[in-house]
């Protein structure tokens, strides 16, 4: 069996992977820029996503890249608190939540597949269409340079973002991302320790909000790399280019949260120690009926690009790879195995794509300012502990990092079934 994989991102990187996990490696992964380096900001990976990298032999390297997150917390913009709960393998996971920076977590899944794959990654070189032949899938190539090549295989995973050309293909009158209203700053800075040191928390409501997590242990001069995330409703209708590398004066930040100063951090003080602060418009895309075609699918954020909301976006690639590996490795055929993979991973995906449009979890912030715009004393006078609570679990279900049915589903790695 020939795959050919379009993107070397996290979601096309851990599907080559697991295919080798799987005892599939006649496989190629063609990347559009020329080079990957460690670009971007932080993500965290929740516990269903670092058991498959842990299956994948990942678990030491990624124990050093992450800090492992010990507790997410949510305020209002206040600073009083709302809800909090243990992460990782205090709130009962058999593993950890880790937060890391996106561009180093992609180059280890680079270094892995060099190392278990050599030569599988072709640099420089876009899938710009696709065509099926019979049962052979020809693949269209596009060189930096303009030349075009076609090569063919037996299966096609497109995992080539939110902007994918096989996407296109199939939905060419989908249009542009969806933009929601809200605007994005991500930066990280080296300050401080915030809570514990290992701990996540959120602050704010559906207008604006903060969101701060560390990427590294405080170092001897007491500082940790810290992540953030502002985010402001805007009123206008162009959300502008989506581009993560858009800088932008960090100052017009700074001023929007200059009243966001809490007992245990400050916030305007976090955001003007960054080095740099990029911005970007909050957009996903609705999600559709079919991901495959012939012998050709969809994977990532070309199948189901979601709001980043409950730290899902990454986790969820990661998990279609591990899906689609298995899937291929065990199914009688592979119509049905690429069936059976959409089958598995494009109802719970729609789901939570859905559920982010509605704040997901992040919902217990706006009932908090709904119920209370001007703050309280207590939220138990304003939310009650029980609803709090089953808008967590209702969450973690819907994207399958329930403590007890993560722990309990079987692996997906063949060898081990």
């Amino acid at each position: 069996m020939k795959v050919i994989i379009a993107g070397a991102g996290i979601g096309g990187l851990a599907t080559a992977l697991s295919l080798h996990d799987a005892g599939i490696t006649d496989l190629t992964i063609y990347e559009a820029v020329a080079e990957l380096r460690p670009l971007g900001v932080g993500i965290n990976l929740l516990p269903h996503a670092v058991r498959e990298l842990t299956e994948l032999g990942l678990g030491d390297k990624l124990a050093e890249l992450g800090v492992p997150t010990s507790t997410l917390s949510y305020y209002n913009c206040f600073g009083h608190p709302i809800w909090s709960e243990p992460r990782g393998r205090a709130a009962g996971y058999d593993w950890p939540q880790y937060s890391v920076h996106r561009g180093e977590l992609q180059m280890l899944l680079r270094d892995a597949v060099s190392e278990r794959l050599p030569g599988a990654i072709v640099l420089g070189s876009a899938v710009s269409g696709t065509n099926a032949n019979d049962e052979k899938q020809s693949v269209r190539i596009r060189t930096r340079n303009g030349e075009e090549r076609v090569e063919s295989a037996d299966v096609v995973i497109a995992a080539d973002g939110i902007h994918s050309a096989v996407r296109k293909q199939r939905y060419p009158d989908e249009g542009a991302p969806v933009w929601n209203g809200l605007m994005l700053w991500r930066g990280t800075a080296r300050v401080t320790p915030f809570l514990d040191g290992r701990s996540m928390f959120m602050a704010g409501d559906g207008r604006q909000k903060f969101v701060a997590y560390p990427l590294s242990e405080a170092d001897s001069d007491g500082l940790a790399r810290i992540n953030f995330i502002a985010e402001r409703r805007l009123d206008d209708d162009n959300p502008g280019l989506n581009d993560w590398n858009r800088t932008v004066d960090k100052q017009q930040i700074v001023d929007l949260f200059r009243e966001w100063k809490f007992d245990w951090i400050d916030i305007p003080a976090l955001i003007d120690s960054a080095d740099e602060v990029l911005e970007y418009p909050m957009v996903d895309r609705d999600p559709v009926d079919r991901w495959t075609f012939e012998r050709q699918t969809l994977l990532g954020d070309a199948a189901h690009a979601m709001y980043p909301i409950g730290s899902n976006g990454a986790s969820q690639a990661i998990i279609d790879a591990r899906t689609i590996a298995y899937r291929l490795a065990t199914a009688n055929s592979i119509e049905t195995a690429l069936q059976a993979y959409e089958n598995d991973r494009l109802p719970t995906t729609t789901r939570i794509t859905l559920s982010n449009r509605s704040l997901g979890p992040e919902r217990v912030m706006q009932l908090a300012y709904e119920r209370a715009p001007a703050g309280f004393t207590n939220i138990h006078d304003v939310v009650s502990a029980a609803e709090l609570a089953a808008i967590a679990d209702e969450y973690k279900r819907a994207a399958g990092f329930n403590p007890q049915l993560l722990n309990e589903r079987p692996t997906f790695s063949v060898s081990n079934r």
